[in-house]
This record gives structure tokens, sequence and C-alpha cells, in this order.
């Protein structure tokens, strides 16, 4: 079973590691920023999630953001984080 957890957390954050490399790329980025867009949504709220995937979709400024998050995290935190910290 442990096994399994590993793996499964393993596939996680590789998926994880490879959507924060590939978001920086100009025109690979913003399909990927396009095509995750309901997800970020949803994760983070309709106001919020719309300005990260707008900060993603622009050309210039999404690859800055996209490279910088690579090494500090989500400037836009969750909803359950956000939540988490209020408390």
């Amino acid at each position: 079973m442990t096994a399994s957890v590993r793996r499964r957390l393993f596939r996680a954050g590789g998926w994880g590691l490879a959507k924060r490399i590939v978001k920086p790329i100009p025109v690979v980025g913003t399909v990927v920023a396009v095509g995750l867009a309901g997800y970020e949504i949803k994760k983070k709220g309709l106001i919020p999630g719309a300005i990260h995937v707008g900060l993603d979709v622009t050309p210039i400024l999404g690859t800055a953001k996209g490279i910088i998050e690579v090494f500090t995290g989500d400037w836009i935190p969750d909803k359950n984080q956000r939540r988490q910290r209020s408390r």
C-alpha cells in the first residue's frame, strides 16, 4: 500500500512541476494556461482564478510570473489556503 501512495504522490508532484516548467514557455504556456483555466478558477475562486489565468495568458507577463513562481510558489493562493490563513 505504501508503494501505491508514494507513486501517487510522485505523479502528482511531477505533474505540478511539469505545469510550472511548461507555463513560462510563451506559446505553449498560453495554450496550457487556457486549457487549465477552468481548473484554476475552481481551485482559486472566480475573481482570483480569473486574475491568475489572465496573468498566465499574457505573453511576457505570464512568462515572468511563471518563472518567478517556479522558485517562490503561487502568488495567488488557493481557496483552502486562504481559509487556513485567516483562522
